[in-house]
């Protein structure tokens, strides 16, 4: 199986070199040399540990696919229709629970980690997302018989089609493109730490799934890109892994199984005494806070 997205790599670099042209010579503070360094470090990191997620992933998609419900012929037009939208919707899923579950965030965590928006945080990719089992949304497809191969090439697809969404160039699309696919404002919505931002927009390639399961919030001002409390650290493996760390630290403090598995499974912010909020905390606490004249 060919992999769609090193093929890439070289259009990749040359993207982003144009865009550092570009915003060079329009003055504009998009790149930061240290932040850039670090996210091509993590998608150098993705790449090389990749190679053994993928082969984990085809060994799990083969596993399924041998007790499949049915034989998908992938020589159809039709087959590959069906797949792009099965693969979407478990995208989805897969993103928007990766918001939700701490533990799914302590890999995705990675590609927020940036308080810069440009190509290159495109690239700043989870090291731990295949190898924790984020391929679990998708295994449904081999088990209804898309072929495995199929499954990762259209997974590839997508995200070759996320890369140019990474951009503050491109400002708003005709409104028919808006409204069907995800686009560089939307994304930049996702990639907003403002709390009327957070965990929206969680597209992969259609932003129908956000305007029908209720996440969807359009761009009205330029987002603070980042984290809520951002990790001010340019090192590729603290940068990888500070989630997971934080996680085993809570564990080891927590006075329960109960209280452990919530610091594991809870939602991001998620605290035993409330001593740190949640996003839907965050908001609640936001609704009840009086206006002043």
């Amino acid at each position: 199986m060919r992999d769609l997205i090193q093929y890439a790599i070289p259009g990749f670099i040359i993207l982003l070199v144009t865009e550092v042209i570009i915003t060079a010579k329009q003055q504009k503070d998009y790149y930061d040399a240290k932040d850039t360094v670090s996210s091509l470090s993590m998608g150098i990191g993705n790449v090389i540990i990749g190679l053994v997620g993928k082969v984990i992933v085809f060994g799990a998609y083969s596993f399924v696919y041998q007790f499949r419900l049915f034989t998908i012929d992938m020589t159809q037009w039709w087959a590959w229709l069906l797949l792009f939208f099965a693969d979407d919707f478990s995208y989805y899923w897969f993103h928007r629970i990766s918001h939700s579950s701490r533990y799914f965030w302590a890999s995705h965590v990675v590609h927020h980690s940036s308080m810069k928006y440009n190509l290159g945080t495109a690239l700043r990719q989870t090291w731990t997302g295949n190898i924790s089992g984020a391929f679990i949304f998708w295994v449904w497809l081999p088990l209804i018989g898309f072929s495995p191969v199929a499954v990762m090439t259209m997974q590839a697809i997508s995200l070759l089609y996320q890369f140019w969404i990474h951009t503050e160039l491109i400002n708003k699309l005709p409104a028919p493109i808006e409204f069907i696919f995800n686009t560089p404002s939307h994304h930049r919505v996702h990639h907003g730490s403002d709390l009327d931002y957070l965990d929206k927009n969680h597209a992969g390639i259609l932003i129908i799934w956000d305007r029908l399961f209720g996440t969807f919030e359009p761009e009205r001002n330029r987002p603070t890109y980042g984290l809520t409390t951002n990790i001010n650290s340019h090192n590729p493996v603290r940068i990888a892994f500070h989630e997971w760390t934080a996680i085993s630290q809570d564990i080891r403090r927590a006075k329960s199984l109960r209280t452990a598995l919530g610091y594991i499974f809870g939602p991001p912010g998620w605290s035993h005494d409330g001593s740190r909020k949640t996003t839907k905390q965050l908001r609640k606490n936001q609704a009840t806070v009086p206006e002043h004249a």
